[in-house]
């Protein structure tokens, strides 16, 4: 198993709440959270049971219609996975639980109980057919999985000592130097290209082959395909996920949803937003009505943004109708050839990075009222109690007109101001121009 940063997550989890609450982890198919809570039973507790309701029998599954004999149950799992569970030393893992939406109301008796620790791993965890007729339990914890991060990937290649160097250089404000700066830049766009999917990183870490990395995310996106046929047969959430590349590059203020349905608007398509949201295979950026402090609460629902929540998915997806062999998108990115208009490449990158780091995504367009000029913050987040905004360039190209503008306009409310590009850190008063490999620390 990879080095995955939710492992202490879980243990703090684990030592908080002391069998009071279940942890349910949710995520993204193929994320790998049923690799790290299997390692992380094996770890931290004497004895754990495993129950994968993708595999389990319809006996199994029909266990949880009934929660009126608790110790019937428990007995019937330790009979049926050979596993002697200990009171108070002992997990059950409910893996996929959305597919038995009766285990997952039964962990309110459970906890009650208080004889085990439950942990749920869940995908299409909110969908509304998964949680039809069942109580949700408040005695659930969640947590979010992403994708591996740029840390996490450089882990998995044997390098832990990058990145703890690169944030001693980000809080000293130092520049790197030219040749390391090159080296990160090159590390970063190899971690753009495979992505943080742990198929996609162990079959690049064993092949050295893009064209077989490209295969395993090709898989990947299938699988997310099926998922969305199950959720909407009618194939609208397909749709609209295949054009979230093509809605990027049209430089628009928004996703325009008429020109991906006919006849749609996005008023319309807000359940199914929710549930791409939901299947955590998309990011949504909401428009920030008011940018100040407080963001969600002035978010525009029928105004959004859609990134993939993994990069590497991205760069396939992008491809998804050619064969590898016409793709040399691969080539381009890793030696700094990317085309101008495929620079979005860096706003989706931008856009993963500060949701692994817990930010929501907002972003906001005005018009300035003099020059009659439409501008666009491509994010924006909170920091110091103020709002910081970001704008996102491909190369090193230092013009910020969007964020000038936005400052004029709203100085009060900001602290800093940030562009995140290809090039070394620099700052200047309140501007930071930031390396792209640097935006992990905002």
């Amino acid at each position: 198993m990879y080095k995955r940063k939710i492992y202490n997550k879980i243990l703090n989890w684990k030592n908080e709440s002391n069998g009071h609450t279940a942890l349910l982890i949710e995520g993204p198919r193929r994320v790998g959270k049923s690799t790290v809570v299997k390692e992380f039973a094996k770890n931290e507790y004497e004895t754990f049971i495993l129950v994968d309701f993708f595999r389990a029998s319809k006996e199994t599954k029909a266990l949880f219609d009934d929660l009126s004999d608790l110790d019937y149950i428990f007995l019937q799992l330790q009979l049926t996975y050979g596993v002697s569970l200990k009171k108070r030393k002992s997990a059950i893992i409910f893996d996929e639980v959305q597919i038995c939406p009766k285990a997952r109301q039964a962990i309110k008796a459970f906890v009650e109980d208080g004889r085990y620790d439950y942990i749920e791993t869940g995908s299409l965890i909110s969908i509304h057919k998964n949680v039809k007729d069942i109580l949700i339990p408040s005695e659930e914890r969640k947590i979010q999985m992403h994708p591996m991060d740029f840390e996490e990937f450089r882990w998995a290649l044997g390098d832990e000592v990058t990145v703890p160097t690169l944030k001693k250089f980000y809080n000293s404000e130092k520049k790197l130097g030219q040749a390391s700066h090159r080296k990160l830049m090159r590390d970063f766009r190899l971690y753009m290209l495979v992505g943080g999917m742990p198929q996609a990183v162990e079959s690049y870490i064993i092949s050295n082959d893009f064209s077989i990395v490209d295969s395993v995310k090709r898989d990947i996106l299938k699988l997310y395909n099926d998922d969305f046929y199950k959720i909407d047969p009618s194939g609208r959430l397909s749709t609209i996920f295949d054009a979230i590349p093509a809605q990027l590059n049209s430089n628009a203020s928004r996703y325009q949803v008429s020109g991906v349905l006919a006849g749609q608007r996005a008023g319309s398509v807000l359940e199914s937003i929710a549930e791409l949201k939901d299947s955590g295979t998309v990011l949504v950026s909401y428009h920030a009505n008011d940018p100040n402090i407080g963001l969600s609460q002035n978010k525009d629902l029928s105004r959004f943004k859609l990134f993939t929540a993994d990069t590497g998915l991205f760069v396939t997806l992008l491809f998804k109708d050619k064969d590898f062999t016409e793709n040399d998108i691969y080539s381009r990115l890793l030696n700094d050839k990317l085309q101008a208009n495929l620079g979005y490449l860096y706003e989706n990158i931008v856009a993963q990075t500060l949701v692994s780091n817990g930010h929501e995504l907002f972003y906001h367009t005005f018009l300035n009222e003099a020059s009659k000029h439409n501008y666009e913050i491509d994010f924006l987040i909170t920091c110091n109690k103020k709002i910081c905004p970001i704008e996102v360039k491909s190369s090193g190209y230092k013009k910020h007109s969007s964020i000038d503008n936005f400052s004029e306009k709203y100085s009060a409310r900001i602290s800093r101001r940030i562009l995140a590009y290809t090039k070394e850190y620099q700052k200047e008063g309140f501007f930071e121009y930031l390396p792209i490999y640097m935006v992990q620390f905002l």
